[in-house]
């Protein structure tokens, strides 16, 4: 017999849990660890360490030790390890990989598949990476399902119980919140938002150069430039971080951390729980616009939300817990919140093995899915917040006279200029019957399923002619150009706006010439005859067109479709 089970890989932290008498329970590691470090360690002799054992010995052997893979996934980054290249789902691999053997061990079982689950804000690159691991692992992945929701199926609300509730889901590496509706047995995400890099590695990162930048002025040595000591420093700075939930202030001590020629030098420095506030207030006032954006995506006000659950490690952080109870009425802490995601994933394990009944759980993409068009142009398909799993499509055209093959260029974000979103792929559709521009008509359908993973299918409605793939993503991007795209949907929303409206006027401009134009010579000169002034009008137009004068733009249309009729065409690929 074999079991399925449900497992929360976490960017710091990684935890396994399995369905036991009805019940979710989360199984120990073979130390009798509830959770298991997610940080890899190769020795010497190349041996493989996991979990506790890898992070204690990360100090002595910082060169051959993994930690917070999860922030790499989706990216091109390759690790050197013993002249060995290996990318983000290998390394991850490893641990799920142990995570199995410890489930294994316990439950005297076999465990062939898991649920494994991700952050709600994870591109498809990133998610392609989490089944990847779990499929490295020996595993059949049955589900990806975001960590939100996930910890809503965990926090046990009873059977029929009714109402709408934030996940708020704040972990070492990412931040994410969903919106749900509860009613009855049915667990219906409404809506989500979340920054893939942003959690408790980066508040510990400002403690960490608060701490070297001190030593620095002290003694005029940064301990950056020594990478045991530097690592020595990091783990203080996590230890500080932690204490400071519970106490006002914590003491950095790190006796013999360096030393010069007039001798050896101590670190011993003192650290408040309102200077630690201060060095991450950047980071918590980008929560609380995520929070407000959240609240926007679903169309109501903090009055509207019955209660926040609190999920992540990172919670703990008092000040954290202020900024949420000063904005909602109610935030339960009923769960271990770093237990809580592995504990929801083994539920829809069960769900999905049939051993639990009655629940519905309706997930939702996390970002708008569509395809690049004429002029740079992003033309969302399945929009952001869209129910999954989910099929939609558009019907698009040709851009020149004749032209028989397309490019589709698959992207996902929230940018209305193309070049500015993530690129999951792009293939040919070929076989396309020649005509003028605008005639044909080419369907592009989008697919998500039920782990929120695209599919894409291209079809030319005349000929038959399609091409239909899975999202294998052509190009990773960096984990700086990721972050970076994720903040600038907020830092650029004025120009995005401003880029919408050029390219729509634009757009409307070109198809009145092109219209204009074809009147010309169907009707010939005898039209040309009576509008003497039409050759005007053109010059005007296309000199606008050129410098991008919206304004005088607009006048010259009016004049233009005063000739034609407007008839709106299908965007062009």
């Amino acid at each position: 017999m074999s079991r399925s089970v449900g497992i929360d890989f976490g960017t710091t932290n990684s935890a396994i849990a399995v369905m036991e008498g009805g019940e979710p329970k989360i199984i120990p590691n073979r130390r009798g660890e509830r959770l298991t470090p997610s940080v890899v360690a190769f020795t010497k002799d190349d041996e493989v360490l996991i979990g506790t054992s890898a992070k204690n010995q990360s100090i002595i052997n910082f060169e051959r030790t993994i930690s917070s893979i999860k922030r790499r996934f989706g990216t091109d980054c390759e690790i050197l390890v013993s002249a060995r290249r290996l990318i983000a789902p290998q390394i991850a691999s490893l641990i799920i990989a142990h995570l199995k053997e410890d489930a294994e061990h316990f439950l005297d079982e076999k465990v062939d598949s898991a649920v494994i689950t991700v952050p709600a804000y994870f591109t498809d690159a990133q998610r392609q990476d989490v089944k990847a691991a779990g499929e490295m692992a020996g595993l059949r992945v049955l589900r990806l399902i975001n960590e939100p929701t996930a910890a809503a199926l965990a926090y046990g609300l009873p059977r029929g119980a009714a109402g709408t509730i934030a996940i708020f889901d704040l972990g070492g590496g990412t931040f994410d919140i969903s919106i749900l509706d509860i009613s009855r047995e049915v667990f219906e995400v409404i809506a989500t938002r979340g920054n893939n890099h942003l959690g408790g590695d980066d508040f510990d990162a400002r403690l960490v150069s608060c701490i070297c930048d001190s030593f620095y002025r002290e003694h005029g040595i940064d301990l950056r430039d020594d990478r045991m000591a530097f690592q020595k420093v990091r783990e203080a700075a996590e230890t500080a971080k932690i204490e400071l939930s519970s106490a006002a202030s914590t003491t950095v001590s790190l006796p013999f951390i360096s030393a010069d020629i007039s001798g050896p030098k101590h670190l011993n420095l003192e650290i408040t729980r309102l200077q630690f506030e201060d060095l991450i207030t950047d980071y918590l006032d980008a929560i609380g616009q995520i929070v407000d954006d959240a609240l926007d995506d679903a169309g109501m006000s903090v009055d509207e939300i019955d209660s926040v659950l609190l999920v992540g490690g990172s919670t703990r952080i008092p000040r954290i817990q202020q900024m949420l109870e000063s904005k909602f009425s109610r935030v339960r802490r009923s769960i271990n919140p770093d237990e809580a995601v592995a504990l929801g994933a083994a539920i829809q394990a069960g769900i999905l093995t049939g051993s639990v009944r009655g629940l519905v759980l309706v997930d939702v993409a996390p970002m708008s899915l569509g395809i690049e068009t004429e002029n740079d142009v992003f033309v969302p398909i399945i929009e952001r917040n869209s129910s999954i799993p989910t099929s939609r499509s558009r019907i698009f055209t040709t851009v020149v006279d004749n032209q028989t093959l397309v490019e589709v260029k698959v992207l996902q974000g929230e940018r209305p200029q193309a070049s500015k979103n993530f690129e999951l792929g792009r293939f040919v559709l070929t076989g396309i019957k020649p005509a003028m521009r605008g005639a044909p008509r080419i369907e592009v359908l989008f697919d998500i399923d039920a782990d929120g993973l695209v599919h894409v299918l291209a079809k030319d409605m005349e000929t038959g002619s399609y091409r239909s793939i899975q999202i294998d993503p052509t190009r990773k991007v960096s984990v700086e150009e990721t972050h970076r795209m994720i903040e600038d949907v907020e830092t650029y929303r004025e120009e995005d706006e401003a880029f919408r409206k050029r390219a729509r006027i634009t757009r409307q401009a070109r198809d009145l010439l092109e219209k204009l134009r074809d009147k010309m010579i169907k009707e010939g000169e005898q039209w040309v005859q009576y509008r003497p002034e039409i050759f005007e009008v053109i010059g005007e137009f296309e000199e606008t067109l050129g410098r991008e004068d919206m304004e005088q733009l607009q006048i010259v249309m009016e004049t233009m479709s005063g000739y034609l009729g407007d008839v709106p065409m299908p965007p062009a690929l």
